[in-house]
């Protein structure tokens, strides 16, 4: 009864989400008395607010409202349809997860696919990774890529590296043209409201499982355990009838909701992702802010709460 009410009500806030995006946002709407509010359907009742020093760039793109402003203790802001992508101060704590958790537990990734990811930092992330030869990036909204170059120039330096090849395409299309093609695919989306929904459903994830090569690994943005539970678990028991092997990791960044954002990792073909196959050199430990070989195994240990929600277990 109860997690059937909990369910429904999920759906009721998802839908909420989508009729919120069908409206046009208009970022500058979220910006009141010197203060950027972001407000979504998808944790109700709470809002992250940051202080705005100056607007930076405003404007709509092709496909979702694009807002870009230096905050008075965060840095440069990037906001997608009223929500925030990412922040100069707290960035590092999401694309270097996003990135070496998958990397490190592939014993050889020689080829790595990003969807979505347009302002460069998982690019920037994957580059430290000198064995791979070829890094492709799907992104659908070349605005997005523009802006961040302009404005995100320590995100966006992922784009000068030259195993790095752009298509400004639909990620779903690509993987289809491209099977049995990618050791690693990273898919760094927003959230599952707007151009970014179908990233959240099981033919997306079938997509992806077919474009890897045998003992390839995906690794997604998985939504927060303090909010999202009724979304992830039946997303992991879906995704499980095909991967062989399913784990749920995340990650504290400040600025995203509940400052928290999880991680799906899957595998065609059986993988313990909490044992990273290969370590940082000391070299490359250096560049990195949040990711240790000690993060890697801890980002898998879940609360009693978020373990028994999404593993029936404890």
């Amino acid at each position: 009864g109860n997690k059937n009410i909990k369910s429904l009500w999920f759906c009721v806030l998802f839908k909420m989400a989508e009729e919120q995006n069908e409206e046009q946002i208009n970022g500058m709407d979220f910006i009141s008395d010197g203060w950027f509010r972001e407000r979504g359907a998808l944790w109700p009742g709470q809002a992250m607010s940051l202080q705005v020093e100056k607007v930076l760039y405003h404007k709509r793109s092709d496909f979702q409202d694009v807002l870009v402003f230096q905050s008075t203790t965060y840095g440069t802001v990037l906001v997608l349809d009223g929500l925030i992508q990412v922040t100069e101060r707290d960035e590092f704590a999401y694309q270097e997860m996003i990135a070496h958790l998958p990397l490190f537990a592939h014993p050889n990734p020689k080829k790595v696919l990003v969807i979505g990811g347009g302002d460069g930092g998982v690019l920037r992330e994957i580059a430290k990774h000198q064995g791979v030869e070829e890094i492709v990036i799907c992104e659908i909204d070349k605005d997005v890529i523009e802006v961040s170059k302009k404005y995100l120039p320590s995100l966006a330096c992922g784009y000068d590296d030259p195993r790095v090849t752009v298509k400004i395409m639909d990620g779903a299309k690509f993987m289809e043209e491209n099977q049995n093609s990618f050791d690693v695919i990273i898919t760094d989306s927003s959230d599952p409201v707007g151009p970014a929904s179908v990233l959240f459903e099981t033919p997306f994830y079938k997509g992806m499982f077919h474009s890897l090569r045998d003992g390839g690994i995906v690794c997604t943005q998985g939504e927060c355990m303090w909010l999202h539970l009724d979304l992830i678990q039946p997303l992991l028991n879906s995704i499980q009838t095909f991967f062989s092997s399913v784990l749920f990791a995340y990650s504290c960044v400040p600025t995203y909701p509940s400052g928290q954002i999880g991680f799906i990792l899957a595998s065609k073909g059986t993988c313990d992702f909490k044992v990273a196959t290969r370590t940082p050199t000391a070299e490359t430990q250096k560049t990195l802010q949040y990711y240790t070989p000690e993060m890697h195994i801890a980002a898998f240990s879940l609360p009693a709460f978020a373990r028994r929600a999404i593993y029936g277990r404890l």
